[in-house]
């Protein structure tokens, strides 16, 4: 079903020969206090302080971003070289100052703040893209909205085009109901980028796939076209899970039907949809949908993926109030291992983690590692190297709404590896 909405970035590799997995994150119910009070004694930005490192293989060093000047609602976090000279830095979005912001790192190590956007309501992802192909990162914004449940047409896909010493943004999408996440590909064939979109909404949802049919007068065009209508759509990853060398789309539905879909791209921008999985589970379920190839096999889940369409479910860990994973090699071993993050467990136990990894042994049997206890309401992860010294760091964000108040809250979290752990 294609509608009539036009407006509205970067190539991904297509992993040609390749097939993927999917990675689903699943909303543990746990028993969640709600403790009154304000953030006691803050620490200042970036101070430092050693984090419990239990594993031998692994330990880490943790710094905090705050501003305490808003509420800690930090919707997503990426680790990325935005500005290319080497360094990654941290892209954030942070729906309290309903804001993109990115932490450029200097040579130093420390990082520096500077807003891309500061009027978008609700933030919920960025994807970085090179949509102009001009070597410059642009960022294409998936916007809630209202970060509280609605079915009004509050939503909007908004791309920052990079122009040097300034963003420029376009509205790529609007006139639909709470975007929550935004990815980009040549999803049909024809050497551009488009885009997938996940529009959550809340009783009322839908996945789409925007054409990119070119700028024009300054201004960007994209036609909207419609894979699947379904309420709560989180996230649509973009990647080749059959190995046939174009992008196929995922989308992971949390409102009610707790569905896991697959769209196989058939060329010329038709896509075959699939259901692999649902859930008989109609309170809190899924929370998230990743694509990695976790044990190497040149298949990205974990769902794990058998090839001709087919996914086995492997468990691997039972975290309580997982919300988001990450994945990287934590202890320079060469194995993928995975973090975890939980947004809702029982805080009032001090000694229940709220980040931990799973170590990956080789043979894809993980062993859970706690990290840190603090911060708690985590809902965004992300794993790269900050320090450059081969291994996977940390970055987390926090999400706290009212009533909730809480003092093991921060708004930004890095965990970076020592380097004397090798």
């Amino acid at each position: 079903m294609s509608k009539s909405r036009v407006q509205s970035a970067r190539n991904r590799s297509s992993g040609k020969g390749t097939t993927i997995s999917l990675v689903l994150m699943a909303c543990g119910l746990a028993v969640l206090l709600c403790v009154q009070g304000r953030l006691a004694n803050p620490e200042p930005p970036g101070s430092r302080r050693p984090a419990p490192g239990i594993s031998s293989k692994a330990a880490f060093d943790k710094t905090v971003f705050n501003d305490h000047k808003s509420a800690v609602r930090v919707a997503n976090v990426q680790i990325v070289d935005f500005d290319r000279d080497g360094l990654n830095d941290i892209l954030v979005c942070d729906s309290a100052r309903n804001a993109v912001i990115l932490y450029r790192q200097t040579s130093s190590g420390q990082f520096t703040e500077r807003v891309l956007a500061d009027n978008l309501k609700c933030p919920a992802h960025a994807t970085v893209v090179d949509l102009h192909k001009d070597g410059d990162l642009d960022v294409v914004v998936a916007v809630l909205g209202s970060i509280f449940p609605w079915d009004e047409l509050v939503g909007r896909v908004v791309l920052l085009e990079n122009e040097g010493d300034h963003f420029t943004q376009h509205v790529l999408l609007d006139d639909v109901r709470r975007v929550a996440d935004v990815e980009a590909g040549d999803l049909d064939g024809d050497g551009d980028i488009d885009l997938a979109v996940a529009v959550f909404g809340y009783a009322r949802g839908e996945v789409l796939w925007l054409e990119n049919l070119g700028k024009k007068d300054g201004q960007w065009h994209f036609r909207d076209h419609q894979l699947l209508d379904r309420p709560g759509v989180i996230h649509v990853p973009v990647g080749d899970l059959d190995g046939d060398g174009d992008l196929d789309i995922a989308a992971v539905v949390s409102q009610d039907e707790e569905e896991l879909w697959t769209f196989e791209n058939l060329g010329q921008g038709r896509f075959k949809p699939r259901r692999i999985y649902a859930s008989p589970n109609y309170d809190v379920g899924s929370a998230g949908l990743l694509m990695c190839d976790l044990d190497k096999d040149g298949k990205l889940v974990w769902f794990k993926n058998l090839g001709d369409w087919r996914f086995e479910s492997k468990p691997i860990a039972s975290f309580g109030g997982t919300y988001a994973a990450a994945v990287g090699d934590l202890d320079g071993d060469g194995n993928l291992d995975v973090v975890l993050v939980s947004l809702c467990n029982d805080w009032s136990d001090p000694t229940r983690p709220s980040v931990v990894w799973l170590e990956n042994d080789g043979h894809q049997n993980f062993k859970m590692r706690p990290i840190d206890t603090t911060p708690i309401g985590l809902i965004t992860v992300a794993c790269g190297d900050l320090n450059k010294d081969g291994r996977a760091d940390i970055v987390a964000g926090s999400l706290i709404l009212p009533p909730i108040t809480e003092r093991r809250v921060e708004r930004i979290t890095t965990w970076v590896s020592r380097k004397d752990k090798r």
